[in-house]
């Protein structure tokens, strides 16, 4: 180590041994030149000085201009860096809701289809595959009426269906299965038909409508959903929050009014007959075209709460005339042959005008429709397959039997 420094001290010092030499030592380097390059000692000249030149430095990046620091939130300042990235070149243009798909009335159309046979593809596996390379004889009969049963549309149902099979098989000869299956599902659309019923909008000023239906059918849901759907028909909106019994309900209902910007007439606990007058007449001072009652779930064996829910529709009643209009029953699609109780016992109660059937995406069960149309054909006015704005949609007999048996 210390050889290794002495090394390098001698070695830097050499320079200024140079500079110090005496002249008899300077005239001596001739000789020794001529022996080295055999060159003439008086041609070798003295090189000139390399000039000391330091390069000169970098130039400074420019500064940037002196902000104040006050008031300025670094998360923000990035959004706002990024968001003009993203946005630049769309200067000008307007972009839609994100709920909303884009595209042409075919497109939305040819997506509300594809997620119908999607959501009901547990169901329809069971009937459709059953005409893959069948015969026509009482093995299929059988498995049909097996797979019709499975999928909850009662016997009824599947004992009319079954039957005009057979007769439309005998009478225009159809031997080959896809003409049965064709056969079926024209059945099938006929049965569905008397459900098939818009809902009319504009016939009273305002339309009051009641919804009602069990615990976690879906109703203050289902309410947010019709709100959209209503203010795309220029609808204006009214919401009351007669749900105050469930935690959250009432701030649930209030958040889809936020994004639906609709009022949503509420009490911190109060008399939910009281709400549903107050809601009522606000929409009548306010000149709103439709005013919705969310009422708190519960069971048809729960009597006293059936009893409150008349007095509801009572109370309704007083604050204006006529009113309800619309008394709605929200099912879950998924509970079957007790959806079919389910409507007898609040029809009974209420006089329903209209059904909404929701979560019918990856049911089963999808042909308790059928066992509703059999028994007690009360309109069913929407049907939902998903938790999205546009997965609540207008029933259709054809687009029902299609995404069925395809």
């Amino acid at each position: 180590m210390f050889s290794f420094f002495k090394k390098k001290k001698t070695e830097a010092d050499a320079p200024a041994a140079d500079q110090a030499a005496p002249a008899d030592a300077q005239a001596e380097q001739p000789g020794f030149l001529r022996r080295l390059f055999g060159a003439d000692p008086d041609a070798v000249t003295t090189p000139a000085p390399i000039p000391d030149v330091t390069p000169a430095p970098p130039p400074a990046p420019e500064s940037p201009p002196a902000r104040d620091a006050t008031n300025i939130d670094p998360i923000a300042e990035k959004i706002a860096e990024e968001a003009a990235i993203l946005t630049s070149g769309y200067e000008g243009q307007l972009f839609p809701e994100t709920a909303e798909r884009p595209g042409s009335e075919a497109e939305k159309k040819k997506s509300w289809m594809a997620r119908l046979k999607a959501g009901l593809a547990k169901t329809s596996n069971n009937l459709s595959l059953l005409f893959v390379g069948a015969r026509i004889d009482e093995d299929l009969y059988e498995e049909l009426e097996s797979a019709l049963l499975m999928s909850d549309a009662g016997m009824d149902a599947t004992q009319f269906l079954l039957d005009n099979l057979r007769r439309k098989v005998k009478e225009d000869k159809l031997l080959d299965a896809a003409a049965v299956k064709a056969a079926l599902k024209a059945l099938m659309v006929d049965m569905l038909r008397p459900l098939e019923k818009p809902l009319e909008l504009g016939r009273h000023e305002p339309l009051v409508m009641m919804i009602a239906g069990v615990n976690g059918a879906g109703k203050t849901t289902t309410i947010g959903k019709l709100a959209k759907h209503m203010q795309r028909h220029e609808q204006s909106v009214l919401l009351a929050a007669g749900d105050t019994f469930r935690a959250a309900a009432r701030e649930q209902l209030m958040v889809w009014g936020q994004r639906n910007n609709v009022t949503v007439i509420s009490q911190a606990s109060g008399d939910p007959a009281a709400v549903a007058f107050d809601a009522v007449q606000s929409g009548k001072a306010r000149g709103v075209d439709v005013v919705m009652v969310d009422t708190a779930g519960r069971l048809p064996t729960q009597l006293h709460l059936m009893e409150e829910l008349k007095k509801i529709k009572r109370v309704i009643g007083k604050g204006m005339d006529g009113a309800p209009h619309e008394v709605l029953l929200v099912i879950d699609g998924n509970t079957g042959q007790n959806a079919l109780a389910q409507v007898k016992a609040f029809d009974d109660a209420l006089q329903l005008t209209g059904l909404v059937i929701t979560k019918l995406d990856g049911t089963a069960k999808g042909g308790i429709l059928a066992a509703i149309a059999r028994t007690r054909p009360i309109p069913v006015y929407f049907i939902g397959v998903g938790e999205k704005l546009e997965d609540l949609q207008p029933f259709s007999a054809d687009e029902f039997a299609e995404a069925l048996l395809g």
